[in-house]
C-alpha cells in the first residue's frame, strides 16, 4: 500500500511501529528527554532482534537469515579472503525463510479474520431476492435524481 510522503498518519503499520518506539524509548531514556538521539539506535536494534508475534521472525532473521547476538555480528568483513559462502546456497535457504514467513503471516491474518468474523452471518443471496442498495448521489447523479426513482 501507498502512503502520502512524510505522512506516517496514512499508513497503520507506521503508525504501530512508531508507538512501538515511542514506548520503547520512553522506558530507556526516562527522564533525560535530550539523549533519545544516543539510545534510538539501541532501540532499533532491539526492536529488530525482537520475534515478532505475527511472522514468528526476526526482522533481521527475515532479512538476513540469522538472529545477530550484538551489532558487531552484522558488520561487514574485512576482506573475502578468509570468507567463502555459497551464494546458491544462502538464497535459497533466505528463500524457504521468507516463504515461512509468509505462510506465518496468512496464518495470522486468517486468525484476525476469523476472531474479527466471530458471530457474524455469513448471507448468499440469490437471484429474485429483495436488498436494500444505498447509492450516493455523487456516484450516480446523472441516473439518479430521487431515493425513490427506480
Amino acid at each position: 500500500m501507498f502512503s502520502t510522503v512524510a505522512r506516517p498518519q496514512t499508513d497503520g503499520q507506521t503508525k504501530v511501529l512508531n508507538r512501538t518506539f515511542t514506548t520503547l524509548l520512553h522506558a530507556i531514556i526516562q527522564k533525560n528527554l535530550k539523549n533519545w538521539e544516543k539510545c534510538l539506535p539501541h532501540v532499533e536494534f532491539a526492536y529488530n532482534r525482537s520475534v515478532h508475534s505475527t511472522t514468528s521472525y526476526s526482522p533481521f532473521e527475515v532479512v538476513y537469515d540469522f538472529n545477530p547476538l550484538t551489532p558487531l555480528d552484522i558488520l561487514p568483513f574485512p576482506s573475502n579472503e578468509y570468507v567463502n559462502f555459497d551464494g546458491k546456497k544462502k538464497a535459497d535457504s533466505i528463500k524457504e525463510l521468507h516463504l515461512k514467513v509468509r505462510a506465518n503471516i496468512e496464518k495470522k491474518n486468517e486468525q484476525y479474520a476469523k476472531e474479527e468474523n466471530k458471530g457474524h452471518v455469513r448471507v448468499i443471496f440469490e437471484p429474485r431476492h429483495w436488498v436494500w442498495i444505498h447509492m450516493r448521489k455523487e456516484r450516480f447523479s446523472t441516473q439518479r435524481k430521487s431515493k425513490l426513482q427506480l
